[in-house]
Formats: C-alpha cells, sequence, structure tokens
C-alpha cells in the first residue's frame, strides 16, 4: 500500500473539517498558480476547477472549506445537492457568508431530493470534482456515474455499507484508472506527516518487528430517539443515517474505518481473519441498530493482531489513539480526534514520561493536506486514485462489524466474495419508496443479535 510522500504547504489549518462553520471565510490568492504548469483543460481559458457539493452536511461543508483554502486553486463552486431542502439552504447560507468569492450557486443550480446528485455533477466539466460527501450506501452509484462522466472525485468515509458495494467501488477505481481520473477518498489521516514519518521509522527498524497494535475509540454517543410522528420514516432513517446499517453501515463501520485504515496502513497488509464482540447496555432506551460496544481482533497474514476497542457510552473512561507495539519498543501513531499525536517510546511502557521521539505538532492539518494534494495532482496531472484501497480498508471495517454482529469468525475470502446486501434496491429509491427496514410497536429498529444474525 503506496504512502504519499508529497508534503504539504506548511501553512496553519483549522482543526477539522466540521470546524468550516465557525470559520471565517478568506479568498485564495491568485499568486498561489504561479509558475505552475496547467493541463491543457485548463491552460487554455479559465484556470478554475469546478466543484458541486453534493452532501451539504458538516462533512460537506467543511470538504468545501479545505478546497478554497487550499494554495492549489483557484476552485470554485457551482452545484449543490442534499436530499433535504432545509440542509441545503443552511449550507449554501454559511458558505456563502464565509467564502462569497468562491461561490457561483444561483437557484437552478441547487438541487434538492433523491436525483439531487445526479444534477449536480451534470453541472460539472470533464476534469472538474465531483465532491461526494453524503451518504455511503448511496456513494457507488454516485461515484460510478462521476467516472462515466469523466470528472474527479473527492469521496468522504465510509465508501460502502455491505461487501458488493465495496465491488462496485474497486471496479469503479479501476474504470477511472483508465480514464486518468484522480479519485481522493476522506481516509485523511493517510495524509498526516507525522504519521508518514512514523511509517518510515517504522519501516526503517526503530520499533523492530510489529507484534501488537491496538486502537482505542471510546467516547459518548447519542442514541436515537423515537421518530416523531410528522417525520417520514425513509427521511428518518436518512436523516439520522448513523444509526441505520442500509445508509451508513452504522456508527461503527461510519466512524472507526480511520482506526481500521490506520491498522492496515501500520501492517501494510489486509487482514486474514476478523473475531468480535458486541453488545449494548441492559437499560438501553436506543431506538436505532448500533451496539455501543465492541472489540474486534483482526489477524494478518504473518498471524499479527491488532485490536480496536469501542465503546460510546456516557460517564465511562474515554480514549482516542492507536498504539504501536514492536520487539524494540512501541509507539503512539494517532491522538483524540485524529490528531498527528505520534510518540517512539523507550521500550514497551506508553507514557508521556518515556518518550523517545516527538514528533512536532503538525502544521497543516490532515484534512486540508489531502485537498492541497488531490488539487496538485489535478494540475499536474499526476496519477492519484485512493477509491481501491479506501474500498479494502472499507471491506476490513466491514469484517469486523459483521464478526461483532454475528458473533462468527469473518475470513477475508468470505467478505470479498459475499452477496449480501442491507437495501438491494438503493440505486432504485425514491422519495416515494418504502424504506428498507421497520420500527416495531415500540419504535425500535432491528439490531444485531449475536448468533442469529447474518450480514455476510
Amino acid at each position: 500500500m503506496e504512502q504519499h510522500s508529497r508534503t504539504a504547504n506548511s501553512t496553519q489549518r483549522k482543526s477539522s473539517r466540521r470546524d468550516v462553520l465557525r470559520w471565517s471565510g478568506k479568498v485564495i490568492a491568485a499568486s498561489a498558480l504561479a509558475g505552475v504548469d496547467l493541463p491543457a483543460m485548463y491552460a487554455a481559458g479559465d484556470s478554475t476547477i469546478r466543484l458541486a457539493l453534493i452532501g451539504c452536511g458538516g462533512r460537506g461543508c467543511g470538504a468545501a472549506g479545505n478546497a478554497f483554502d487550499s494554495p492549489n486553486g483557484p476552485v470554485k463552486l457551482v452545484a449543490m445537492a442534499d436530499f433535504f431542502p432545509n440542509r441545503l439552504a443552511n449550507a449554501h447560507k454559511v458558505l456563502s457568508e464565509q467564502y462569497s468569492a468562491r461561490m457561483d450557486v444561483p437557484p437552478e443550480r441547487r438541487f434538492a431530493g433523491f436525483d439531487a446528485w445526479r444534477r449536480a455533477i451534470d453541472c460539472l466539466r470533464p476534469g472538474d470534482v465531483a465532491m461526494l460527501t453524503g451518504y455511503a450506501g448511496f456513494r457507488p452509484r454516485q461515484l460510478e456515474y462521476a467516472v462515466e462522466k469523466g470528472v474527479n472525485v473527492f469521496m468522504e468515509k465510509s465508501f460502502a455499507t455491505d461487501p458488493p458495494a465495496v465491488r462496485r467501488v474497486i471496479k469503479a477505481s479501476e474504470a477511472a484508472e483508465k480514464k486518468n481520473l484522480k479519485i481522493a477518498a476522506g481516509l485523511q489521516c493517510r495524509h498526516s506527516r507525522n504519521r508518514q514519518e512514523l511509517i518510515k521509522r517504522m519501516r526503517e527498524g526503530e520499533l523492530g518487528d510489529i507484534q501488537l497494535i491496538r486502537a482505542y475509540r471510546m467516547q459518548p454517543c447519542a442514541p436515537l430517539g423515537p421518530q416523531p410522528a410528522a417525520v417520514k420514516d425513509l427521511h428518518w432513517q436518512i436523516r439520522n443515517f448513523t444509526h441505520f446499517l442500509w445508509v451508513s453501515g452504522g456508527l461503527f463501520a461510519e466512524m472507526d474505518i480511520h482506526q481500521i485504515d490506520e491498522i492496515c496502513w501500520i501492517k501494510d497488509a489486509w487482514p486474514v481473519s476478523a473475531h468480535g464482540i458486541g453488545g449494548r447496555v441492559a437499560n438501553s432506551t436506543d431506538c436505532g441498530q448500533n451496539l455501543d460496544s465492541f472489540t474486534i481482533e483482526w489477524t494478518f497474514p504473518d498471524g499479527t493482531k491488532a485490536f480496536d476497542i469501542v465503546r460510546w457510552l456516557p460517564n465511562c473512561h474515554n480514549e482516542f489513539a492507536t498504539y504501536i507495539h514492536g520487539t524494540k519498543c512501541a509507539a503512539q501513531f494517532s491522538g483524540p480526534v485524529h490528531e498527528g499525536t505520534v510518540h517512539i517510546y523507550k521500550d514497551q511502557r506508553c507514557a508521556n514520561d518515556n518518550i523517545a521521539w516527538r514528533a512536532p505538532k503538525e502544521k497543516v492539518t490532515p484534512w486540508q493536506a489531502e485537498w492541497d494534494i488531490l488539487l496538485d495532482d489535478i494540475r499536474h496531472d499526476r496519477p492519484h486514485n485512493e477509491a481501491k484501497r479506501a474500498a479494502l480498508s472499507n471491506l476490513a471495517d466491514i469484517m469486523g462489524r459483521a464478526a461483532a454482529h454475528s458473533g462468527k469468525v469473518i475470513t477475508w475470502d468470505e467478505a470479498m466474495a459475499s452477496n449480501f446486501r442491507f437495501c438491494p434496491n438503493i440505486d432504485r429509491l425514491t422519495d416515494d419508496s418504502d424504506p428498507p427496514i421497520r420500527a416495531d410497536a415500540q419504535g425500535r429498529y432491528p439490531v444485531p443479535i449475536p448468533g442469529q444474525w447474518t450480514e455476510i
């Protein structure tokens, strides 16, 4: 698995994609293009790369802010799409207030509804960028269409909810490769300079042979309450996407794909199997489909084990970090909210008073770096396609979730070959469609029961 070695601009960036809602706007200086050799499609006239934002929540607005803030512009947002008109209107208002010089989205290029994404992509020219920042369940078809149209892509995590969708992303990636299209995937930690430095030191043997990797994502997350009578069931499920497996893959798959991608990057391999346990507290009133606690064990081809420990409950111990243990010493690979908190310890004890080497604070956030690199590669026509690697990390993610949900050991080969789908007709859903699942008389949706549940 490749590591992107190019460095990004050293200007201090904001700390999180969602922080765009609090950022003040700024205009990218035209001088940023000085000395840049533009491909023919831009050199002949307007050098602006046009963007279509598909999914107007916090992730989408944050990604737009990263694109606007990049020194590798100019870029301009020319189309926006979302399932819900109110979220579309709010995002347009926020971005227009903060980045007015980068906004050119009149009412006729603002689209709402189930076909909104397609209409937004149709506003782009070949070589522009479709920003797929909505829901994982709908992403494969959107990616396929963008590639068909000859459009570059930025797509947020996660990328697929089930194995057939993973295979669609891989196939679209291969089609994009043939067309020389660029695809960036929102596993931004791959662009962390501190993590890249630790990977380099690790590959050079500074930690010895890697024997164990352990990741933690333990933080309170709110449960889903009852569906209001005035809200349409299909809309309720899509709006509350992390609570529904068919829309997002569930909270574990949505959030822990970062930790799982780090594990696979560290090992430079894909796991051969996953074993896990998961459950809910006895007094849970959550109406959604998520479990609230997970422990997943992945086994890699050389026998190395990696663990991801997850808990979403309040008033408990919280931890957000990834650690590596080698035969020589241990290291910290990641810190709270994906910070580039990177240390090498003197031995196996992971403590602040036992640090042998400490990486500096990153001057560019990974969220910003991934956009800087994508736009630079578009302008210089360099290869840039992260889709297949992202899809395979997503499959490792799905393996872990399936292992905990089913109570079985899930192998890589089983997962890759599986034809299980949460919503077989997802590409054909309209606003009048019945939702894929229904709540019971208590307002609760189906929850995985180990020993009974199947999703591989």
